[in-house]
C-alpha cells in the first residue's frame, strides 16, 4: 500500500512512501557512475544515428553521414579475396587430383577450400571430423565402400549414392525379413553366421545352419568369405567396422529390413575446382588411399 514519505531510522534515508507486509521502500538514488554511464550511451547512440545506416524509411534508410556499408564493404572484401586466389584457382582448374596433391603449395590451397566446404557441407552427416555416424560412413579411417583412391572419391562426391544422378553409385540391401525374402528362423541363424564372420562367438549351430542360405542369397554382394566389393558398395563382413551397428539387434535390423542412405550429387551444386579441392582434403586428411 502507499503511505506518507518518512525517513527510515535505520539508513536515515528517505522512504518512498510504499510499504508491503511492514517493509518500506527506501528512496535510494542510483549511483553517480552508473548515471554518467547511463548518460553516455544515450550521447553515443545519437552520435551513431548521425554517422552510421540506421533509420529505416519507406524507400530505403538513413546513410549517415560516413555513408559506410557493410554489405558494400562485403562486396569488396570478397573481390579482394576472389583476386588473390585467382591464380591458385587457375593451376587448380588446369592440374589432375594426382598433381595437385604432389604440389605442397596447390595442394595446402585445395586443402583450405576442401577444409571450408567439407564444414558448410558434409559435417552435418559425416562429422565435423569426419567420423561418421550410426548409417554414416566413417572417412577417416581405411575402410570404403566405394573405393578411397582419388578418381573414387571424386565419382562419389560428384554423382552421390542412391541420389537422382543417372551415374550415382547404386546398390540394394535386400529386406530379407520385412519383404518376407527368408523366414524369421532363418533371419536369426543368419545374424548368428554374420557374427561369426567377424570372429566373434556365436552359436555354432545356427550359424553352420546359415552358411547355405549366406552363399545363396548374400554371397553375390558380399563374397562367398563375406569380404565385402567395392564394385556393389557391399561392406566387408569380416572385420570390425559397421555402418549400421555390430551388436546382434542391429545386425538382424538390418538383414531384416536393407538399410541404404543417400548421399547427394554434389556435382549439380558445386564447380569442378570445388569438387577437386573437396576431394584431395577428404583423400588427405580422411583416410584416402
Amino acid at each position: 500500500m502507499a503511505g506518507n514519505k518518512e525517513t527510515d531510522a535505520h539508513s536515515g534515508m528517505e522512504t518512498t512512501g510504499h510499504e508491503w507486509d511492514g517493509i518500506k521502500e527506501l528512496d535510494t538514488p542510483l549511483p553517480r557512475w552508473w548515471l554518467w554511464i547511463f548518460y553516455a550511451s544515450i550521447a553515443f547512440a545519437v552520435v551513431y544515428w548521425i554517422l552510421m545506416p540506421s533509420w529505416p524509411g519507406i524507400t530505403g534508410y538513413a546513410p549517415g553521414i560516413l555513408h559506410k556499408s557493410d554489405r558494400a564493404q562485403v562486396v569488396t572484401d570478397l573481390a579482394a579475396l576472389k583476386a588473390q586466389r585467382s591464380a591458385q584457382a587457375s593451376r587448380l582448374a588446369t592440374a589432375d587430383l594426382a598433381t595437385i596433391e604432389k604440389d605442397p603449395q596447390l595442394q595446402a590451397y585445395a586443402l583450405a577450400v576442401g577444409q571450408s566446404i567439407f564444414g558448410d557441407n558434409c559435417a552435418t552427416c559425416h562429422g565435423t571430423g569426419g567420423t561418421g555416424a550410426k548409417g554414416y560412413p566413417n572417412l577417416r579411417d581405411d575402410v570404403w565402400l566405394w573405393g578411397g583412391s582419388l578418381e573414387d572419391i571424386q565419382r562419389t562426391i560428384t554423382h552421390g549414392v542412391r541420389s537422382t544422378d543417372p551415374e550415382a553409385r547404386t546398390s540394394q540391401m535386400p529386406a530379407f525379413g520385412r519383404d518376407q525374402i527368408l523366414q524369421p528362423g532363418q533371419i536369426d541363424n543368419l545374424t548368428e553366421y554374420v557374427v561369426s564372420l567377424s570372429h566373434r562367438p556365436a552359436n555354432t549351430a545356427m550359424a553352420a545352419a546359415a552358411a547355405p542360405v549366406f552363399q545363396a542369397n548374400c554371397a553375390s554382394c558380399h563374397g562367398p568369405q563375406g569380404l565385402g566389393n567395392q564394385q556393389f558398395g557391399a561392406p566387408n563382413l569380416t572385420d570390425a567396422d559397421w555402418l549400421y551397428g555390430s551388436d546382434r539387434a542391429s545386425i538382424k535390423d538390418q538383414i531384416w529390413n536393407g538399410h541404404g542412405g543417400v548421399m547427394p550429387n554434389w556435382g549439380k551444386r558445386f564447380d569442378a575446382n570445388t569438387i577437386k579441392a573437396l576431394t584431395v582434403y577428404i583423400h588427405a586428411n580422411a583416410g584416402g588411399k
